[in-house]
Formats: structure tokens, sequence, C-alpha cells
């Protein structure tokens, strides 16, 4: 059985940085991916941008999957919005709340993910193959792991399809959040989401902000290396397959990248697995 990947980018911010994306997109085509997500700033910070990406994606004929928050929106943006991706054709959503931008106050007419999944489906009936976000660390807003579980069933009640986790490196984490999901009666696919260790510095400032946790073993051999680039990106490929070959032998149902819109390690991941 065919392992399905996919690959996330964020919307690039310069002419130069949309071409260099094209130029990333074209080589990690090689993975047959099931579709290339783009990220959707705070409040809609990106809007523009993100849909100027995604019909790119969509016009070079891959399968695109924009992200979309409800967080700080009204329900007629997002019903245009809705409007939008399906007159480009797009048949697969990433229903997020999002973050509000740092000074607004709005958090707007849908306050949570689970609402959104609900009105995206109640516009749109199943048009859109919809993806949720899951956390198996736990969502770090969360006030315990029983009620993050239970707003994940919230979504997936609503009418997600499949779910992508946020980055982790403990296998464990993802088998436990996905047991307790299963015994919960959710039953839709929990793809993990894939964090390529290239920059341990980037990678440490993005997990103290999201709550997803380095090991300290891991943590501790990056550090003693210091500024010595190469050794740590021997590390984090031997890690991250490791962690991914793990996964995929007991059943996880495909794999998604976070490529932070480049291709080299990625593609290295996925020739060590003999996926390509």
């Amino acid at each position: 059985m065919k392992t399905e990947l996919s690959c996330e980018f964020f919307p690039p911010q310069t002419a130069e940085g949309v071409d260099k994306l094209r130029a990333v997109r074209a080589k990690l085509a090689v993975l047959k991916p099931g579709f290339f997500s783009v990220t959707y700033g705070a409040g809609g910070s990106t809007r523009d941008r993100t849909l100027e990406v995604v019909l790119d994606i969509q016009r070079e004929g891959h399968a695109a999957a924009p992200h979309l928050s409800c967080i700080g929106s009204t329900r007629d943006s997002i019903r245009a919005l809705l409007g939008e991706f399906k007159a480009a054709g797009i048949r697969r959503i990433v229903a997020l709340r999002g973050d509000l931008p740092s000074g607004m106050a709005d958090v707007g007419e849908l306050r949570y993910a689970n609402e959104l999944v609900e009105f995206i489906r109640k516009e749109t009936g199943d048009h859109f193959h919809i993806e949720v976000a899951a956390y198996p660390e736990w969502h770090p807003q969360a006030r315990s792991p029983r009620e993050d579980l239970l707003n994940f069933k919230r979504k997936v009640d609503a009418g997600a399809d499949s779910a992508i986790t946020q980055y982790f490196y403990n296998a464990d984490a993802y088998e436990h959040f996905v047991g307790e999901a299963r015994a919960l009666g959710v039953t839709i696919p929990i793809i993990p989401g894939i964090m390529p260790i290239g920059s341990f510095s980037k990678l440490a400032r993005f997990s103290d902000s999201c709550g997803a946790e380095i090991p300290r073993w891991m943590r501790r051999k990056f550090e003693s290396y210091g500024d010595d680039a190469d050794s740590i990106r021997a590390f984090g490929l031997d890690v991250v397959t490791g962690l991914c070959q793990r996964l995929l032998e007991r059943g996880a149902p495909g794999l998604h990248f976070y490529t932070l819109n480049q291709s080299v390690l990625t593609l290295e991941i996925a020739r060590r697995l003999k996926l390509i």
C-alpha cells in the first residue's frame, strides 16, 4: 500500500520567494504528494498571498489545500473565500481556529475550529475534504489533556475527514493520542506532522512557542554540536528518518512534511525511507 505524502508551505513575501517556492515544488513533485498545503497568517493576515500560492499550485496540476482560520473573520468573509476556493477547483481545506494577530481584540464570529468545520459543511456540503489539526503532546492552551482530546473529537464530529498533527519527536505521544482518540470513537485518519531539522536554534524557538517537545537526549546532542551545521543536519536526518520509519511500521496512514519552503531534507528523508 502506497504511503500518502503531503507537504506544507508558507506564502512567500517577495516575488523572489514565489519563484524559489515554485522551484521547490518542482523538486518535491517527485514524491507524488496527495496535496500541497499553504498556511494562513494570524487573523487571515496572509489571505491574498495564500490564495495566490494555492492558485499557482493548482495551475501546475497539483492538488492544493489552503489553510483557513476563523479567528478574526466573519461568516461573510469565510463564505466569500470558500466561493473563491470552489471556483478555483480546490477540493481540500485545512480548517483551523488560528491565532489573533497582536493587538487585535475581535475574535470574530466563529471562535473555534469545530464551528468553522460545521460552517464549511453547512455552506458547501461534501465539496471539500476537510483536514483539522491534532496535538499529540496537547495544545499549549488546553487546560488538560482530556479537554484537548474532547476538543479534537468535536472537530471530527462537526465533519472533519482527516487530521494532521503538530510535529513531534516522541512516537509514543502520537501512538497514545491515536489510541485515546480511537477509544472515543474517532475513526478518521490521523496523519503525523513531520518537521525535518536543518537548524537546531530555529527548531528550539518553534518548539518553545508551539508546545512541541524536543526530548532531552536530542536537545543535549544538538547542543553538543555547537555551530557544526553539518553534524546538526546529519543527526537531524537520522532522528527524523528513524521516527518516520517507526510511525509507518506501526500503521501511520501517511506523512505530512512541514518543509519551511525547502526541499532538500524532505527529499532525503523520503529517499532513506525508500518512498522515492
